[in-house]
């Protein structure tokens, strides 16, 4: 029996290491040692190219807030809209939901990139087209479906059972929301926050054609680079695409902490 712990423990250290740390460490190492020949001696020539031209672009600084800013926004706006629709899906019977249901999913259905070419005309006539708010708008329609499904699902496993027993010893609407909603459903929030953020961030397409070149993201500078880059840039790149998600992620902890019942300080009984 304790064998089999062992082999199980051992079988899981050995995929996580493969399919996890050593990726993310040949890719820091890739972003300081010159790109590899096929038949070429294994010899690392160690460089800092790799970071001098990520850190010489004009428009990273600007864009990674950029970056950061409309996937805040679009993190809160998934909230607002999560929160209630999988609050009102999970709880509430009323005719058409199912149909409701179905159409929540539509977006992840239908091809992004025809309905963002069928939505830029309304933002142009609208005067949204070429603004972050714009991008903001159509970065929804990925992610809401997404934020959803999450928190319906934190609902349904939270159940109404809990909420009625709270009103019925006085609470409101507020102290409920603040002191069992949002702390039981800290899982679902934390999975809904960090799915939209990335997605949001990864939106390349839909940000240049609603943005048009003058809302500049952190995925418009990147992608440029992969046709033209060496593998030491595209590396060094790839490790600051992916510490914004890493920043928000400790930003976010951080928010969380100050949840009620949910302080890591907080002395246990």
């Amino acid at each position: 029996m304790q064998y089999n712990s062992r082999i199980k423990t051992a079988s899981f250290w050995f995929l996580t290491s493969v399919l996890f740390l050593f990726p993310v460490v040949f890719l820091i190492v890739k972003s300081f040692t010159l790109p590899w020949r096929y038949q070429a001696h294994f010899h690392m020539h160690f460089t800092l190219r790799g970071w001098t031209t990520l850190l010489s672009e004009n428009q990273l600084v600007s864009a990674t807030f950029m970056s950061l800013l409309i996937g805040g926004v679009i993190v809160i706006l998934n909230l607002l809209i999560g929160l209630s629709a999988g609050k009102a899906l999970a709880f509430y019977q009323f005719k058409g939901k199912s149909i409701m249901d179905t159409l929540f999913l539509l977006p992840l259905i239908f091809p992004l990139l025809a309905i963002a070419m069928g939505v830029h005309i309304a933002m142009i006539r609208l005067g949204l087209a070429d603004m972050w708010v714009g991008v903001v708008l159509i970065h929804l329609v990925p992610t809401i479906p997404y934020s959803i499904k999450i928190l319906r699902n934190g609902y349904v496993s939270l159940g109404s059972n809990i909420l009625e027993q709270s009103t019925s010893l006085g609470a409101n609407v507020w102290n409920r929301f603040l002191t069992i909603e949002l702390p039981l459903l800290k899982p679902a929030l934390r999975s809904t926050i960090f799915l939209t953020f990335v997605i949001s961030l990864s939106q390349y397409v839909i940000t240049a054609i609603i943005g048009g070149g003058n809302v500049v993201t952190l995925a418009m500078v990147y992608f440029p680079f992969l046709q033209s880059a060496s593998s030491t840039v595209l590396a060094a790149f790839s490790i600051w695409f992916a510490l914004v998600p890493i920043l928000f992620y400790i930003m976010v902890e951080f928010i969380l902490c100050f949840l009620p019942y949910q302080s890591p300080w907080r002395m246990k009984s």
